[in-house]
């Protein structure tokens, strides 16, 4: 315990634990994957018909004598909750651009290439799988990589990876994220408004130019972007998460103090603070005291970029509230009396099969094609084996892949939707559990070199 900070039972025993568990590079994966047990469970159980009544409940506004909104819970997760995970990934997307792997094209190079192949090869392998029939639609399901079970899986090898393979794999996942979400602007998007539209987009240029002018408030940004930007989108047809990309890169990234005046600005207010009357009789601070305390909160958020200071805060609701609830409303599998069937069908296989081998070849594939052809270089500290292994971990595409399955099977036919939606969903977690493993193993028996590694 630190001399001078006091601790009481709840710090002790819940809020301390709470934060040190939140905290942990692995517990969002744990979360969410608990959370797609506990759906199929659910989904498998006597408590069937209650786990997918729930989720087609309705939820609008009513306002003189007209509802408004009515949507099911449902479409309210993948609209709405889901927009503030790409907000989170729009986020990630810009700081990866501006200051990140990405900024420095010698870097990036590699990564965005093996991304690239980590999207097209699953894709065709899905598409050899059901050219021509009522699912050739989905070939977009196996393209995506899930970057919080893929980066679970490599943390929980700790010291054994070099740090240079996790900067690899983040690169490689944001920039197939922003693969993801071009698809389904591109490919997976309904009848289109074009006035919503076109007024979304309108909103999108007038943040931009409240950036410009100098406007760093986050509060004005969300509330332009929910009621300016995402709800023109929802109502337009285009997916109203390719809209929470576009308003968070219109959050500025620049700060107001830079870091050498930051330092000498909280030299002085502690100084300041130090030398300030204290208030010795009572556990309270005085009036100056709180003065400084308050001066030193402003410059700290004046040191920050509002964009840095979002995605810091918005990080763990999304991993523990967003996804989670996500994974329960979409995750719950009912398996028919025939699995075997189900399992070996166009569209689980084409996925299964688009994400194993399709994401090895081509993340793993593309990558030592181009290094052996000297387009890029092999990053510090990785061997090819240290490729292949994150090759598999790509292949674990459980939040996205999800994602994609419910928006490329919604055609007339709410029977065959419902079908095709199971089957690909079986494909997503037989490949996921596999190349998870697989991956994991790889990588742990590759003996770790001392001087890259961090600890």
């Amino acid at each position: 315990m630190e001399e001078g900070i006091k601790f009481t039972a709840a710090d002790k025993y819940i809020i301390n634990p709470v934060n040190s568990f939140i905290s942990k590079s692995t517990t969002g994966g744990i979360v969410l994957f608990l959370a797609a047990l506990i759906a199929i469970i659910l989904a498998n159980s006597p408590l069937s018909e209650w786990y997918h009544h729930l989720w087609e409940h309705k939820i609008g506004l009513y306002f003189d004598g007209q509802t408004y909104l009515n949507y099911s819970v449902h479409h309210w997760v993948n609209d709405g909750l889901m927009a503030i995970f790409f907000f989170v990934v729009g986020l990630e997307l810009k700081r990866e651009l501006i200051g990140g792997e990405l900024s420095n094209p010698k870097n990036a190079m590699l990564p965005i290439i093996a991304a690239v192949g980590g999207m097209v090869v699953p894709a065709l392998f899905y598409t050899v799988f059901n050219f021509g029939t009522d699912s050739a639609h989905g070939w977009g399901i196996p393209m995506a990589t899930d970057i919080a079970f893929a980066l679970g899986v490599l943390y929980l090898l700790g010291d054994r990876i070099p740090v240079s393979l996790k900067v690899f794999l983040t690169a490689l996942a944001i920039v197939d994220d922003l693969g993801a979400v071009m698809v389904i602007a591109i490919f997976y998007t309904a009848e289109i408004d074009y006035f919503m539209l076109f007024t979304g987009l309108a909103f999108v240029v007038f943040l931009f130019l409240s950036k410009a002018f100098g406007i760093r408030n986050t509060i004005y940004f969300a509330v332009i972007g929910i009621f300016g930007v995402w709800l023109p989108f929802l109502l337009s047809g285009v997916h109203a998460t390719i809209a929470s990309v576009l308003v968070a890169f219109t959050i500025p990234a620049d700060s107001r103090v830079n870091e050498s005046a930051y330092i000498e600005k909280i030299k002085r207010y502690l100084q300041s603070f130090k030398d300030a009357d204290q208030n010795d009789s009572a556990p309270t601070l005085t009036s100056n005291q709180l003065h400084y305390l308050d001066d030193i909160r402003v410059v700290t958020k004046d040191a920050m970029t509002p964009l840095q200071r979002l995605e810091h805060r918005m990080h763990p609701f999304v991993s523990f509230v967003v996804m989670p609830i996500f994974a329960l409303a979409n995750a719950g599998v009912t398996f028919s009396n025939d699995i075997i069937a189900e399992a070996t069908s166009n569209v689980t296989l084409g996925v299964a099969v688009g994400l194993i081998l399709g994401k090895v070849l081509g993340v793993y594939g593309v990558s030592m094609a181009v290094i052996k052809m000297k387009i890029a270089n092999m990053p510090q500290g990785l061997t090819s084996k240290h490729l292949f292994g994150v090759g598999f971990l790509a292949a674990i595409g459980f939040t996205m892949s999800l994602f994609v399955t419910n928006l490329a099977f919604i055609g007339s036919d709410p029977v065959l939707n419902a079908e095709h939606q199971l089957q690909a969903k079986l494909g997503i977690f037989i490949a996921s559990l596999i190349a998870g493993v697989i991956g994991y193993f790889i990588l742990k028996n590759i003996k770790p070199k001392t001087n890259n590694i961090q600890s």
